[in-house]
């Protein structure tokens, strides 16, 4: 049974933040209006079960993986984000992006 993941504007203010990409690039990728993201990353407005799910996959995109409620560590602990790679895979690609070469997709 996958666990239900119950995110918030808040949680996905964080996961921006974490990322380091700008609103119009997430909203661009998750398919949502940039206005209402930011909307809803302040807690005015709300999004679909759809959208949110779509901020998801954006987020993993620009290497944000969401840590679902509980997650072994109880029943009081909430929602979290964290970097998709640690401190060293991190390092890793911003080398090889800071190497020059031809410009190409990335997965990351």
């Amino acid at each position: 049974m996958a666990t239900e993941l119950h995110m918030d504007g808040f949680v996905a203010r964080a996961a921006r933040a974490l990322s380091q990409v700008s609103i119009d690039l997430v909203a661009q990728r998750a398919g949502i209006e940039p206005e209402k993201l930011k909307a809803y990353e302040r807690g005015l407005g709300s999004v679909t079960t759809e959208e949110a799910q779509a901020l998801v996959v954006a987020f993993d995109y620009y290497g944000v993986l969401f840590i679902p409620e509980g997650d072994g560590r109880g029943p009081g602990a909430g929602v979290g984000v964290r970097r998709k790679f640690g401190h060293a895979k991190v390092e890793m690609i911003e080398n090889w992006e800071g190497e020059g070469g031809p410009v190409g997709e990335d997965d990351i």
